[in-house]
């Protein structure tokens, strides 16, 4: 399992759009969101890029804590 660091998370909502986003990484899956901790993590099934996967969430309206 992979994980990554979110900032800006602040309700169910925003837990489900991050994860739609990952979901829709290709080669990404079995996505957790904690709202609590800020953290996202996920499996893949190929090797994926972090800036790839960090791209997503952005797009989705989040920040990466690096």
């Amino acid at each position: 399992m992979k994980s990554i660091k979110i900032k800006g998370m602040s309700c169910g909502h925003c837990v489900m759009a991050v994860t739609k986003a990952l979901n829709a990484v290709d080669g990404v899956r079995d996505v957790h969101v904690d709202l609590k901790s800020g953290m996202a993590t996920y499996e893949e099934m190929k090797p994926v890029d972090t800036s790839v996967v960090a791209a997503a969430i952005k797009k989705a309206g989040y920040d990466v804590v690096e």
